[in-house]
């Protein structure tokens, strides 16, 4: 059997995805019952940082230990990953002491790379393309909230960055409406914009992708490593903060996510983050039961 890697959100088809939502559920009423699942004694994960991260690093640490397995944390100044060595050696050796691999670093390409001289399966723990595995929570947390977010319609509101290169992907394989609103010259992946069909539209402005949406969704309008474009930047999304205004023009029951971190006052006012429809917090820890279902598939799987 070859090895199943996750380094977008289309290397699982719509059952695989939706069936892992409903473990990943599953996995969170055990942790909250107290009750303790630890199938992978002796098996290791290895992490792999080129971006800082606390939510990536702390869920899949987290999540590997309660599966009853070890994690390790490798950055370019611990390890001679980025010092040299070329990523395939390093994929080649790791995959000879690790059962299974996360990368959170820049270049998708180097992601990709990395998993074809990999014998383990792989994990994109965020690229500057796609961040998949926040889709996995995300949609973990609409599911818990609302339901099967399939015919639902979703407001992207702000930069067309990875997180909402990877709602594009989401949108198609999952069957929702996505209308994305974005400053001029601050838009999606074009490539993945054309693969995404009429599963998406690109709104006028951002009341028009809130519109009796069932979710609104943005992110920070400076990325890590964007920070020097920080002072342009505030001025093109100065029209793309979410306000109370923008989710009232939303279905009544919609719900409001961040990936995080989040800027109040700035993409997100605070009254809407800290409000009655934000499930920030909840799509925050459902990191760590996605990611715990999404590690127990690609060791089961491989």
């Amino acid at each position: 059997m070859s090895v199943r890697h996750f380094l977008a959100e289309t290397d699982l088809t719509k059952a695989e995805f939706k069936a892992l939502l409903v473990r990943a559920e599953e996995l969170r009423t055990l942790w909250e019952a107290g009750e303790i699942y630890s199938p992978f004694h002796h098996k290791t994960l290895a992490m792999i940082f080129e971006k800082s991260s606390t939510r990536t690093r702390v869920s899949f640490e987290a999540g590997m230990t309660q599966l009853g397995g070890h994690a390790i944390h490798l950055s370019p100044r611990d390890s001679q990953f980025g010092r040299g060595e070329p990523l395939d050696d390093t994929a080649r050796v790791l995959s000879r002491m690790v059962d299974i691999v996360m990368i959170r670093t820049a270049s998708h390409d180097s992601v990709e790379r990395f998993s074809e001289a990999s014998n383990v399966p792989v994990i994109n723990g965020l690229t500057d393309l796609l961040h998949p595995c926040q889709m996995l929570a995300d949609m973990q947390t609409y599911l818990h909230h609302r339901g099967d977010i399939e015919g639902k319609t979703v407001a992207w509101i702000g930069d067309g960055n990875n997180v909402c290169n990877s709602y594009l992907k989401i949108a198609k394989l999952l069957g929702f409406k996505l209308r994305v609103a974005h400053p001029q010259g601050y838009g999606p992946d074009a490539d993945i914009l054309t693969e995404s069909g009429d599963s998406v539209v690109i709104a006028e402005t951002p009341e028009a992708a809130c519109d009796k949406a069932d979710l609104v969704v943005t992110d920070v309008w400076s990325s890590m490593g964007q920070e020097e474009e920080n002072d342009v930047r505030q001025i093109a999304f100065k029209q793309y903060c979410v306000t109370p205004e923008l989710m009232a023009l939303a279905a009544p029951d919609a719900l409001f996510m961040h990936c995080l971190p989040a800027h109040r006052d700035e993409e997100v006012m605070a009254a809407v983050i800290d409000g009655p429809q934000s499930v920030v917090w909840d799509e925050a820890g459902n990191r760590l039961h996605a990611q715990k279902a999404l590690m127990e598939f690609l060791l089961t799987q491989n």
